[in-house]
């Protein structure tokens, strides 16, 4: 993976939106495993957990075996930093736990766009009170204008995709606290010890433990009537919407500022929405697509804004003030 100095801004919100895309994936996936395994929401994220961390260590371990001296050991990078771990590995755990259990709930794209309705929200007021990031009028209004366009989304669901939408949307705000958390720690740890790669697999280990024994009383071990699907399903999402999308994810936010980040993200709804519509059969009403319209306007809007700035010298956070280290340089819209 590029090193975050010579990433282009671009490209770092590129990853994020790749990220969302296979985060909107996964929804539809859990859904799948609820039919085919027979399990509920914590032990679908459990397993999900315990495939995006082997499938980790392997490419760890491939790594080490080639550049011994670039690459360092794991234990190495959780004492360098053993709270970001914990901290992360919980957000985690808490964020795609409650998502699924939305999804479960109140359907794929009601779950889903409670979920990310509020994540910008919720990063926007930390990223102003823990890191300092102004996003101008121009990030307001595409804040605004996204979360206006998940409004519409869920004003125009009918109510029949879940056997309890309110239920769900109550575990799709608790999913967003985790997510913002995680989002905003990423950004304001993004160039701690060890590199992007190294520094997810502790996160996700702990996340994984934290859901083993909630996972456990719920009902670990997911039916076999079918095998080869069960077996898929968690190699799926152990890969892509785990392992590669937050791999991708602390990547971009090394360059991209969080608020940005979470609206780039709303591209997961419509990844989820699209999945309903050829899937599972689901209706786009106009309200709907002119929620979807806004919401596109927003991630475009915001995206090219974040990639068309000035560089200039953002403000050191207070660990770096105290360590002398010199801030990393960000786009325009960062400044104060």
């Amino acid at each position: 993976m590029q090193s975050s100095s010579a990433l282009p801004v671009w490209r770092g919100a590129l990853y994020v939106a790749i990220a969302a895309t296979a985060w909107g994936t996964g929804g539809a996936v859990a859904t799948a495993m609820y039919d085919a395994g027979g399990i509920g929401p914590v032990a679908v994220t459990f397993w999900r957990f315990l495939a995006g961390v082997v499938l980790l260590l392997a490419a760890h371990t491939v790594r080490r075996a080639r550049r011994p001296e670039a690459v360092p050991p794991l234990r190495a990078v959780y004492a360098g930093n053993p709270r970001r771990a914990l901290i992360t590995g919980i957000g985690m755990a808490m964020a795609q736990t409650a998502y699924f259990a939305a999804v479960q709930q109140a359907g794929l794209a009601v779950g889903t766009v409670a979920t990310l309705g509020a994540g910008p929200v919720l990063v926007a007021v930390g990223a102003r009170l823990t890191l300092g990031e102004r996003a101008g009028a121009a990030g307001i209004a595409a804040v605004v204008c996204g979360v206006a366009g998940l409004a519409l989304l869920m004003g125009g669901a009918d109510g029949t995709t879940g056997p309890d939408p309110l239920r769900g949307i109550g575990y799709a705000m608790f999913s967003a606290v985790g997510y913002a958390g995680v989002t905003l720690l990423g950004r304001f740890s993004g160039r701690g010890p060890g590199g992007v790669f190294e520094s997810t697999v502790p996160g996700f280990t702990v996340g994984m433990l934290c859901l083993l024994p909630l996972a456990w009383w719920e009902g670990l071990v997911p039916g076999m009537d079918r095998p080869a699907v069960t077996l898929g399903l968690i190699l799926y999402l152990g890969a892509v919407p785990t392992a590669l999308a937050y791999i991708l994810l602390f990547t971009g936010l090394r360059v991209v500022r969080a608020t940005t980040a979470s609206v780039i993200a709303l591209v997961d709804p419509l990844a989820a929405a699209a999945i309903g519509v050829l899937a599972f059969g689901e209706r786009l009403n106009a309200i709907v697509l002119t929620g979807t319209a806004l919401l596109l306007f927003a991630v475009v809007f915001l995206a090219v804004h974040e990639g068309s700035g000035r560089p200039s010298p953002s403000v050191a956070t207070e660990p770096e003030r105290g360590r002398g280290r010199r801030a990393p340089r960000q786009s325009a819209g960062a400044e104060e």
